[in-house]
């Protein structure tokens, strides 16, 4: 008894030495380095230039820290094509530091799939099911008498977790990017740690042998590309916020994942809205006071005047919150000088430059959880505003510049700027883009808009309405829906729906990106970068527009002193100022009206675009195509004159229209490519296909042979001012070609390929019989026509058209092998 008193005793006295031990061992680590107290402690060592951190002791299941993790670039590459902006940034994962042995671990979590049922033995089986990712691993240096962990953080911070080698591999013909370790390391220097959130920078460098067009272009050597990295660690928020479900009438901006607690009537998949947490200080009063206002903050880097517009046009958010029943719930400010633009606290419009224009866009930090919006990052690309100027310039001149007037083309920029930063802002708050809105009184700022100019009786351009100010009747509902706090008397299912039900009722439009935004979609109604609620009505104005801009164009367009060859470019917007209301009004032809519902909301029916006015879309669409359209007086011409850029990182300019007539504009071009963009939306391959489709269903409606006739009748009409002839015979060669390509495509259908071949060859005799009466020009035109299609009809298909995949039928869904091949399953499977 009395030895076995002595062990013990001993063994006391020896777990107390070596938590004595480990207590010194764990100070002695940390002496003379700099601490950072916050959501978990920093510890830097500036000469060393490593940063260390202390975590906290690891549970019974080995979790010392979980977080939201994001990266972003606190500073960028410069390129557009690239991308790699200043201020860009993850959307936020979450991310768990686990003891393993004697390491730490970082893991991601897959929170993709889940199992929302409180029973632990659902979350284990759904958690067992997926993988996680181990993302990086360290040894643990010391361990504190309380079970905290020292680690150092150092490698964490010097991972490409950004994706930056790839992005950086660039065009087929460059290398890859590597990262450089002995060039890539934190900066201590720039380590922030706060109760609730973590912030720490780190160089990174990227060597190739083989750089690419865009890394020559941007960094002084190309061979070695550095840019910083900024990480924020932050806590995750607590409970109490009450996500809101998805709504797909309502364009906000979702977030899904599986959840296998679903109840069997109930769809697998769970849709949430991403929002700000929002809260009022009496829940029970339905408005009033907000417990914490969103704030957004504008880049002191922007431009003074730059600066005014961007508060300016964020701040329209403010009376959508009110509506909404929030006092004082929304702000914009400058961003003082002390904040870390990608610090977590701060939502951010970022005033971006690139060497060329490029997008906007508005991301956010958010919980993977629930949708809660934690943070956001507008980036605004500084140069789209000079393209802005130099539109307005080339319609309307540059004789009002600076005096205030309407038609200042400063001004009209300054507009537009202010509509850019009420969108992006907007996709940071939870709004998605309303394609819709312009065709419904502009009554959202969540379209793409185009400047309404419109021709005055006395023949010159109405720059008065050019950009809508404020917020529509849209973005208004938008916010309703999404923000209203509702009290617990009142069910909030029946109440959103109230809300949407109200929104439509009163004539609001909506149509997302899938169904707006690409030639090849069908809504009348959604088109980017449009105007008007009649598109057609709106293109032959916009032709009009164009027309008188065209007629005075001159060097009245450029600023005293530019340099005239400049001139190239800013005819290009002008020359091709309709080619977006095109794409608009080519959704008339093969176009269904539809509307997002759910079942029982009682929404109509999806129709097809009555036949007449299919017809008259397409009236309006061939009178582009007609050669007075196309070409541009002497006088222009000869003030298209080449020009030496004198700089070689400036390079022949992208934005003017090739050329292969040396140092004389080429007009035959220009015309092919605005020829290409009509041609192009009226036989888009989706559209033809729709057409087919339509076709039973009413016997009066536009067929693809009545629009390839139609067209043709149009294109080979007979031009009676010589100057025309050889522009006609460019929009006769691409509309000959484009029905080829279209014909050969192996998504086209055999049905439309087959009329497509057969107008063809129809058009070919047409062709043969008018040659002998036709000029030698004449003839030889025809006749290279005619052999083209005579090889597209001649030639032996090498494949052939591709079948359809028939959609999985059998309960076990789609597999490696076939519904045809059952014995091929793999051995114990059934």
């Amino acid at each position: 008894m009395k030895a076995l008193m002595t062990f013990w005793v001993w063994l006391v006295l020896m777990s107390g030495n070596a938590l004595a031990q480990n207590g010194a061992a764990f100070s002695d680590r940390l002496d003379g380095l700099n601490a950072k107290p916050g959501f978990f402690d920093l510890y830097l060592d500036e000469d060393a230039g490593d940063i260390y951190a202390v975590l906290p002791a690891a549970d019974d299941r080995g979790i010392s820290l979980r977080f939201i993790y994001t990266t972003g670039l606190s500073a960028g590459l410069g390129s557009n094509p690239i991308g790699l902006d200043r201020g860009d940034a993850s959307n936020g994962a979450i991310v768990r530091f686990r003891k393993v042995g004697d390491k730490i671990v970082a893991e991601q979590e897959n929170l993709k799939y889940r199992a929302s049922a409180e029973r632990p033995e659902e979350k284990l089986a759904v958690a067992q099911s997926f993988a996680t990712s181990f993302i990086w691993s360290t040894d643990i240096l010391a361990t504190a008498p309380n079970g905290a962990l020292l680690i150092d953080l150092s490698g964490f911070l010097v991972r490409d977790q950004f994706g930056i080698a790839s992005a950086l591999k660039h065009g087929e013909d460059a290398g890859d990017y590597a990262l450089a370790s002995d060039r890539s390391f934190p900066d201590p220097g720039s380590a922030l740690a706060f109760p609730d959130n973590v912030e720490v920078d780190a160089f990174l460098t990227f060597e190739t042998s083989k750089p690419n067009a865009q890394t020559l272009a941007t960094a002084p050597d190309a061979r070695a590309v550095t840019l910083s990295l900024h990480h924020s660690f932050v806590r995750l928020p607590d409970a109490d916020y009450r996500p809101r479900k998805f709504d797909q009438r309502t364009a906000n901006i979702g977030m899904g994942y599986y959840d296998y607690s679903s109840r069997l009537d109930q769809p697998i998949v769970q849709r949430l809205s991403r929002r700000f947490r929002l809260e009022l200080e009496d829940p029970a009063s339905g408005s009033g006071a907000v417990k914490s206002p969103i704030v957004f903050y504008v880049d002191a880097g922007a431009p003074e005047e730059i600066r005014d517009a961007l508060i300016e046009g964020a701040s329209w958010w403010a009376e959508g919150f009110e509506a909404a029943g929030f006092e004082d719930a929304y702000r914009v400010e400058v961003l003082p000088d002390d904040v870390h633009p990608l610090d977590v606290r701060y939502n951010v419009i970022n005033w971006v430059h690139r060497q060329t224009r490029g997008w906007s866009y508005g991301g956010s930090v958010s919980d993977p959880r629930t949708g809660e919006i934690l943070k956001a990052n507008v980036i605004l690309g500084s140069q789209r505003v000079r393209q802005d100027r130099m539109i307005f310039e080339g319609l309307a001149g540059v004789a009002a510049t600076g005096t205030g007037r309407s038609d200042d083309p400063l001004e009209i920029s300054l507009a537009r700027i202010r509509q850019l930063a009420a969108h992006e802002v907007g996709h940071t708050l939870g709004f998605a883009h309303n394609f819709a809105a312009s065709a419904n009184d502009r009554a959202s700022v969540m379209d793409y808009p185009a400047p309404y100019v419109r021709p005055s009786p006395n023949g010159t351009l109405d720059f008065s309405n050019a950009y809508d100010v404020g917020l529509g009747a849209w973005d208004i509902f938008t916010v309703k829906w999404l923000y209203t706090q509702f009290g617990d008397d009142v069910g909030e299912d029946d109440a959103l729906d109230d809300l949407v039900r109200e929104a439509y009722g009163s004539g609001l439009r909506f149509v997302g990106d899938r169904h707006g935004r690409s030639v090849s979609t069908a809504h009348p109604y959604a088109s980017v970068w449009d105007n008007g609620a009649d598109a057609i009505a709106t293109l032959e104005e916009t032709m009009d527009v164009r027309r008188i801009a065209l007629a005075d164009f001159g060097l009245d367009r450029l600023a005293e002193g530019r340099a005239s060859s400049d001139l190239n470019a800013v005819i290009v917007p002008i020359y091709l100022y309709h080619r977006y209301q095109v794409v608009a009004a080519a959704k008339y032809i093969g176009g269904l009206d539809f509307r997002y519902g759910i079942n029982g909301d009682g929404a109509a029916a999806a129709e097809p675009v009555e036949p007449a006015e299919q017809r008259r879309a397409l009236a309006a669409l061939l009178a582009t195509l007609d050669p007075a359209e196309l070409d541009l007086p002497d006088r222009t011409l000869n003030l298209l004159t080449p020009g030496d850029v004198g700089f070689a990182g400036g390079g022949q300019s992208l934005e003017v229209f090739p050329q292969r007539t040396g140092p004389v504009f080429d007009l035959h071009m220009a015309a092919d490519i605005a020829a290409t963009l009509t041609l192009s939306a009226l036989f888009d391959a989706q559209r033809l296909e729709r057409l087919m489709s339509f076709a039973h269903r009413d016997g009066d409606g536009l067929t693809v042979r009545e629009l390839i006739q139609d067209t043709e009748a149009v294109v080979f009409q007979s031009v009676d001012d010589p100057r025309h002839v050889s522009l006609a015979r460019t929009v006769q060669a691409r509309f000959v070609t484009l029905l080829i390509e279209r014909s050969s495509e192996q998504n086209t259908s055999l049905l439309v390929a087959g009329i497509i071949d057969g107008a063809l060859a129809e058009l070919s005799a047409r062709l043969s019989n008018r040659r002998a009466a036709r000029t030698p020009a004449d003839r030889s035109h025809f006749a290279l026509l005619t052999s083209l299609i005579a090889q597209h009809l001649e030639r032996e298909r090498s494949t052939p058209r591709s079948r359809p995949e028939v959609p999985p039928g059998s309960p076990i869904g789609v597999q490696a092998f076939g519904e045809d091949c059952w014995h091929c399953a793999p051995v114990g499977q059934d």
